[in-house]
């Protein structure tokens, strides 16, 4: 699917999917316009498609069945986890990549069944390993060798014999953003193939008496808009199974790529679709098992951001418009790092419009502030937008993935509410915060 920022009202009435302009000259989003959706629910808020969700997530899938049949898609959830997030990619097929204790509990409470989740983290606590223990999921990604330790001493405690991967590091660094790039030397995640600690961990999962190795995992990183990164992922995975083929005389069921696939946040983005991806990993790990002599391995895929990144859009009101002679235009709305971090941490880019005068040009080039008490709070820099006024909706685009999951309190802001959008009608994924929330498990003390 090839994703435009703002199409048509034909095109958008005959898809009623992610964003296009409406006859009223508004945004519209599933089928829902955006007038009508801030009367509804207010501002700030996080709109996300269904349509834009499923047809994404079923890509992913038809691909991955039609390149390779022995495959299993997972919805990497901490872009964007919620239950009704996990019912949505549940009743996709799809299985679920958890990375902490408050994941794989959301994913269980939501139905996901439990040999379809697959735990990830390099520093899984012992209680967050017990709970997935006790839950009877397919896999743990081991990440270290104390895990190895500590996973092995628990299941024996708990008479079980758990399936696990190696998160291995191929030395692969992907061209992205260094704070999202997982595969390079120097990285907190994986062992190591390059000086032998992914070997080494292999032998101990194998010698550990209530383990049992199921597979490896390596994921390379995020926005990667080539093919050729995952192809070399592929190539150097391969050579290491065959490793451990030759040395240990084990042959690794599973291997699991992750994700990692790019997604358009700006016009300069030039992300692939998502079948490109899939047909290009699964091309090459058919060519690489037949030229190594290799049994081939179930094949498992991690997307998250580009089933969910396009699917959301935020809504906010602008407060106020200071401008700053020969310098830049700030526009306050009333929103922020606390909804979306993604520019203060890693400045992220993002394209914008005012959501109901989306018809008009975009004459305007501005800047766009949060109301957090930090010079850092900045939602995105030097976007092109329509002449904007005190009062007018705001609509950043492609905020679906890593924005209500990395949000926070901070000034004691309340996290907005998420909404999805589904054929012309909007239901609540999160409900609002209120002040109440924010105190409910504070304790005032004596002083």
């Amino acid at each position: 699917m090839t994703y435009t920022y703002e199409v048509c009202y034909t095109k958008c009435m005959k898809t009623q999917e992610t964003l296009c302009i409406n006859k009223n000259g508004n945004l519209s989003i599933g089928g829902c316009d955006t007038q009508d959706l801030v009367k509804q629910f207010g501002t700030p808020l996080y709109v996300m498609d269904y349509a834009h969700i499923k047809n994404m997530a079923n890509a992913m899938v038809e691909a991955a069945k039609l390149y390779y049949p022995d495959s299993l898609v997972c919805y990497a959830s901490k872009a964007l986890a919620c239950l009704g997030m996990y019912q949505i990619t549940a009743s996709l097929g799809l299985g679920a990549d958890v990375a902490s204790g408050g994941e794989l509990f959301t994913a269980l409470q939501a139905g996901t069944n439990p040999q379809g989740i697959y735990f990830h983290g390099n520093n899984k606590t012992v209680s967050e390993l017990t709970d997935a223990l006790n839950a009877d999921i397919h896999a743990v990604v081991i990440d270290s060798f104390d895990e190895i330790t500590r996973l092995d001493a628990l299941a024996t405690q708990h008479k079980k014999v758990q399936g696990v991967m190696i998160r291995v590091n191929p030395g692969v660094e992907a061209h992205t953003h260094e704070y999202i790039q997982t595969a390079k030397v120097d990285s907190k995640f994986g062992l190591s193939i390059q000086d032998g600690s992914a070997l080494k961990a292999v032998a101990k999962v194998l010698e550990a008496k209530n383990l049992k190795l199921l597979g490896l995992h390596c994921h390379i990183g995020s926005q990667i808009f080539e093919t050729e990164p995952f192809e070399l992922a592929v190539d150097k995975m391969t050579d290491f199974i065959a490793v451990i083929a030759k040395t240990l005389n084990v042959h690794i069921q599973e291997l699991n790529m992750g994700g990692g696939f790019g997604i358009r946040y700006t016009e300069e983005d030039k992300p692939l679709e998502p079948k490109a991806y899939v047909q290009a990993i699964a091309q090459k790990l058919k060519q690489a098992v037949k030229e190594k002599g290799l049994k081939a391995p179930r094949l498992i895929l991690e997307p998250g951001r580009s089933i969910v990144g396009e699917a959301g859009i935020t809504l906010y009101e602008i407060g106020t418009i200071k401008k700053i002679p020969d310098v830049r235009t700030y526009v306050a709305v009333n929103g922020g790092m606390y909804d979306n971090p993604r520019h203060a941490l890693y400045q992220a880019k993002y394209a914008a419009t005012l959501a109901l005068k989306a018809a008009e040009p975009k004459t305007e080039k501005v800047t766009i502030a949060g109301k957090c008490c930090e010079s850092g709070d900045i939602l995105t820099k030097d976007v092109s937008i329509q002449k904007p006024s005190v009062g007018d909706i705001l609509a950043v685009y492609s905020t679906g993935a890593y924005n209500y999951s990395m949000a926070s309190n901070y000034n004691r802001n309340l996290i907005p509410p998420v909404v999805l959008a589904k054929e012309g009608s909007a239901e609540y994924l999160i409900k609002p915060q209120s002040y109440q929330d924010l105190i409910a498990r504070d304790v005032i003390i004596k002083a």
